[in-house]
């Protein structure tokens, strides 16, 4: 809608999550190091938990876009299902062959064929388990059982969980405390700092920009700290609240995002951390009764005037 306007490709403020837009802010940028330096030096499982929208699952696929050509990687971005379920997913992603009748014996087998043959080359096989907080118990066990394939030398299968902090509360559990001891390395993926909020937006501009002259210093200064402060730096949030303040300045015909953008989208927004008082609702609906009352009557005065005291009959 907006895009042409502001002399973008693309809305820059999707909430579907992209890894061109990945932005390295302290906590993605540490996450993502742990996860590289884990798997390059051969650990088995890993865990990240972050709280929701915090782009989890955009650091999974900036993860898998780096590790293309250095790893085969498989990617399950929902684990609710039972342990076969679980297995004919992780067989599909990584396109192993089972003959008919299917069986878990038949299906662990060809999964532990294929894994040698991706370890003889030396090829490592990386799986990333998204929404891992969903995963049921029994399952769990399952991926206990995968962590077990391995030579005397390494890992053949090396798991990533991504997931909720409901993830740690199931891990605790003292049913599954063998899958717990198993993960060697885990991050915290948080919120961004306030101060990081206008270089994001900057950023998501700039990747979305037509070319080098878009101007991607479209959010005023007071709007980007507003922006952090509704947001509380949860980058999906972060990108409602921006998508709208686009789509209100390009209702206006303006090319600059200012304060009251912000207090429009954020009182329109469910879930931001600062409600906006009823007395800065009320003077933003009285705002735009009168800019709209002030455009009616300009209209009106433009009209050509008509005599009404030239003694016709109507």
């Amino acid at each position: 809608m907006y895009s042409r306007h502001f002399s973008l490709r693309e809305a820059p403020f999707s909430i579907t999550p992209d890894s061109a837009y990945f932005y390295p802010h302290e906590g993605a940028q540490a996450a993502l190091n742990m996860l590289l330096v884990a798997l390059r030096s051969g650990e088995g499982f890993l865990k990240i938990v972050g709280e929701v929208g915090c782009g989890k699952t955009v650091l999974c696929r900036q993860l898998l876009k780096i590790l293309q050509g250095e790893c085969v990687t498989a990617y399950i971005p929902n684990p609710d299902m039972g342990s076969d379920d679980l297995l004919m997913a992780l067989i599909h992603e990584l396109r192993v062959e089972v003959a008919l009748p299917l069986n878990r014996h038949k299906v662990l087998n060809a999964l532990r064929d294929c894994l040698l043959l991706h370890a003889e080359a030396g090829r490592r096989v990386v799986v990333c388990i998204d929404e891992a907080q969903a995963i049921p118990v029994r399952t769990v066990e399952s991926l206990r059982l995968l962590s077990n394939l391995e030579t005397e030398k390494q890992k053949l299968l090396q798991l990533v969980l991504l997931g909720q902090p409901e993830l740690d509360e199931k891990l605790a559990r003292p049913e599954i405390r063998q899958l717990l001891q198993r993960i060697t390395f885990s991050e915290y993926l948080g919120p961004m700092a306030a101060d990081r909020v206008p270089a994001y937006l900057a950023h998501r501009l700039a990747t979305a920009a037509i070319n080098d002259a878009t101007d991607t210093r479209v959010f005023e200064a007071d709007a980007a700290r507003e922006i952090a402060r509704f947001s509380r730096g949860v980058p999906r949030l972060v990108n409602v609240l921006a998508h709208k303040c686009l789509m209100l300045a390009y209702g206006e015909n303006e090319h600059r995002v200012n304060v009251r953008h912000v207090c429009l989208a954020a009182a329109d927004t469910p879930g931001v951390s600062a409600p906006v008082s009823w007395w800065v609702s009320s003077w933003l609906r009285w705002k735009g009764r009168w800019r709209k009352r002030g455009q009616v009557a300009a209209k009106a005065s433009a009209k050509p005037f008509k005599d009404d005291f030239s003694g016709e009959s109507p």
